[in-house]
């Protein structure tokens, strides 16, 4: 089948059996057909090279199909696949070891599972759990997942209308803001969720402090707080998990997308030991899985940690993201008609258009130029950048250079169209 054939029959298919208006969306903005990736790289039917500074929202971490991590599943695979449930699982067992070497101060205990939406379901129904109590905290703005209980946290209402009643008892406050924050938390509340920094809300950065203060809160009225890092954990921020950026620790912290090594789907809720006894005593089987922490995504997950930590990705991403901050800011300069602002910390980055809809123009003009980004769910004014931390200083400024041209071209279309 060549390539024109190939692309009719996806998008055919994809009208007929998945999502007809995607189809529609995806196509008009000039997506191709993954057919292969490769480092930082993601190749369509036609052989074209596209530099992926999306990075599958932050899963691509160690690039696409790292050897290292490739080799240990495929070793797994060899052996075994997926657990028989009746056993213990020497993977997880190392995976949760890992975990709680390299996660915040009084994280010990990890529960397996296959994305960030059932990491966030177990850390809300453990908090509810715990403390006898429905009131839960969220933030304006915020995405924690699309299944019914993180639905009920996620700050647009835009995605939680056509639903409810979803979750009841949920307040939300604007991210940001602590003295809001402090004013909702009460003996009442069973939790607070928050993500230390922002991702689909448009890379947002708290002001320093605000992760600190409620944690204070938290304790003074014996509500657990809970870190969602599925998007900004292990490395993405220039730390480890982006709340070391303030010194502080959680009750629950949240887990998926760079956990599964860019090979696997793999999610974690990890929390304190309080927690887990809290939750498990009574009934060990109170929160479960049926694939959840199988072998095969454990020996992903660890490798996908080892090579974290062996090729140093969290200083490379503090490093290299400035270099990402300050071209796109140079940028911002020469096109300060259309940027507002530029943002970030390490290869989390975002760039905030003056007006709506630019952004998605720019997307279009970008995919010419070979470089795959996209705007954050809940604030289309924002691009973001979250290539993988092996990313290079070159492909950088590949990148950033290609905005520049795009830009160019846009500011072009839109004169026409006055």
């Amino acid at each position: 089948m060549d390539a024109d054939a190939l692309y009719a029959d996806v998008i055919d298919k994809y009208s007929r059996h998945i999502n007809p208006h995607l189809a529609k969306l995806m196509a008009f903005a000039g997506f191709g057909v993954e057919m292969r990736g490769e480092g930082c790289y993601i190749y369509d039917h036609e052989g074209r090279q596209f530099l992926d500074c999306l990075g599958g929202y932050g899963t691509f971490s160690v690039g696409h199909r790292h050897p290292k991590v490739v080799e240990a599943v495929q070793k797994q695979l060899g052996e075994m696949a997926l657990s028989g449930k009746a056993f213990f699982s020497k993977n997880a067992a190392d995976l949760a070891e890992k975990l709680a070497e390299i996660t915040p101060e009084g994280i010990d205990y990890s529960f397996f599972c296959n994305s960030g939406t059932e990491a966030v379901e177990a850390a809300l129904k453990f908090s509810k759990s715990v403390t006898g109590r429905v009131k839960i905290i969220s933030t304006t703005e915020s995405f924690h997942g699309k299944t019914m209980g993180s639905l009920s946290v996620m700050g647009r209402e835009k995605y939680r209308k056509p639903y409810e009643p979803l979750v009841p008892g949920v307040v939300f406050v604007p991210f940001g803001d602590v003295d809001a924050a402090i004013a909702a938390i009460d003996d009442q509340t069973a939790c607070m969720i928050v993500e230390p920094i922002q991702g689909e809300g448009g890379i947002r950065i708290p002001p320093d402090g605000y992760l600190t203060a409620l944690r204070r809160a938290c304790d003074k009225h014996g509500a657990i707080l809970i870190f969602d890092e599925v998007q900004t954990g292990l490395g993405r921020t220039g730390t480890m998990f982006a709340c070391e950026h303030d010194g502080v620790s959680p009750d629950i912290i949240t887990m998926a997308k760079a956990l599964g090594g860019g090979v696997m789907p793999l999610g974690a809720v990890s929390g304190t030991e309080a927690i887990w006894d809290a939750v498990y005593s009574q009934n060990p089987l109170s929160h479960t899985s049926t694939f959840g922490g199988n072998p095969l995504a454990c020996a992903a997950g660890l490798a996908g940690i080892q090579v974290i930590q062996d090729e140093g990705l969290v200083e490379r991403s503090a490093t290299l993201g400035l270099l990402l901050k300050d071209g796109l800011q140079s940028v911002a300069d020469k096109h300060s008609k259309w940027i507002a602002e530029v943002r970030g910390r390490g290869l989390m980055v975002g760039l905030e258009f003056a007006e709506d809809e630019v952004g998605e123009l720019v997307v279009a003009q970008l995919l010419k130029y070979g470089v795959c980004v996209a705007y954050a769910l809940n604030n289309p004014r924002v691009l973001r950048f979250e290539p993988p931390l092996i990313i290079s200083a070159e492909q950088i400024e590949f990148a950033v250079d290609a905005v520049d041209k795009a830009l160019v071209e846009t500011d072009e279309l839109l004169a026409m169209l006055v």
